[in-house]
């Protein structure tokens, strides 16, 4: 069981149901509402905790029933809170979602916590030994930045999940072992769009870190610093819901890189991960446990 540290986020998710979105100044009646666990960094544990991996999570949130409900899902799914925490005169982060009759989204959120989340607490944490670290960019980058470090001084290797979308930081790429984007911001960092498998060697060669490229559908692309990239092709599946799916890749491939898998090996075990999320509605009750992943062939 290998040891993986999530920096992440925590939003508490309301999910309304409208026929279309609405137009400035104007009031719609809405068909349904639904509140579900969010945020990229909880996901991810979650995912990485249901693939086999020993988890523990660095995050920050209000003291409100929000948050109680954040430590009651990590309680239940295995996932080490102790690092967490709880801050005063803050709501824990929240996201507004409008989904219309077409699936289409549109989303509002309030960091609310998550935007406090402590640089010094984040690297006292990633200082404790080999492991591996993950982060994303819902939450300060001095906090991921500061835990890379020491993650790397104590002999982690670092995962760098560059998503939402947007420029990065020589200092945080440095510090970065290996990057995971998916198309969109591969074009984002990159400065266009291009074909994968060539996406993927530019930005590897661009920021001089193993690159791994989800692609949906058609799987996953990996591309070691110096080497051609490699394909990891998807399980076709009829997909529900891809809520979720990017981050059952990721709390995937990371457990089993985690516990010792070749990268290869890895990436197939997350890409497996990412097609069975698709097959369920919804974030964390998506999320497949080990024992599905490799009964998909995982």
């Amino acid at each position: 069981m290998g040891r993986v540290l999530v920096i992440g986020s925590y939003n508490r998710d309301t999910v309304l149901r409208v026929a279309r979105f609405p137009q400035p100044g104007e009031t719609l009646a809405a068909s349904g509402i639904d509140r579900f666990h969010g945020g990229k960094g909880s996901n991810q544990a979650v995912a990485a905790a249901r693939a086999g991996a020993q988890v523990a999570m660095v995050a920050a949130l209000g003291q409100d029933a929000a948050g109680d409900a954040a430590m009651e899902l990590w309680v239940a799914e295995g996932v080490d809170a102790g690092a967490v925490a709880r801050l005063v005169g803050l709501p824990t982060g929240e996201a507004l979602i409008l989904v219309d009759a077409e699936g289409e989204n549109e989303i509002v959120v309030v960091a609310g916590a998550n935007a406090m989340l402590d640089p010094a607490t984040a690297a006292r944490a990633a200082g404790g030994g080999p492991m591996l670290v993950v982060a994303q960019l819902e939450t300060p980058l001095p906090a991921t930045e500061a835990a890379f470090r020491a993650a790397r001084a104590a002999g982690a290797v670092t995962l760098l999940n560059a998503a939402p979308a947007r420029p990065l930081p020589d200092s945080l790429l440095a510090a970065t072992d290996i990057l995971v984007v998916n198309e969109t911001e591969a074009a984002i960092l990159l400065g266009g769009d291009g074909p994968r498998a060539e996406a993927a060697a530019a930005l590897a060669w661009r920021s001089g870190r193993g690159v791994v490229l989800t692609a949906g559908a058609a799987g996953a692309y990996w591309a070691p610093r110096g080497a051609g990239p490699l394909h990891l092709p998807a399980p076709a599946v009829t997909v529900v819901d891809s809520t979720g799916a990017g981050d059952a890749f990721i709390g995937a491939f990371a457990a089993a890189l985690a516990g010792g898998l070749p990268e290869a090996a890895a990436l197939r075990r997350g890409v497996v991960a990412g097609a069975l999320a698709c097959g369920r509605p919804g974030a964390v009750p998506s999320l497949p446990r080990l024992e599905e992943i490799l009964a998909a062939g995982g």
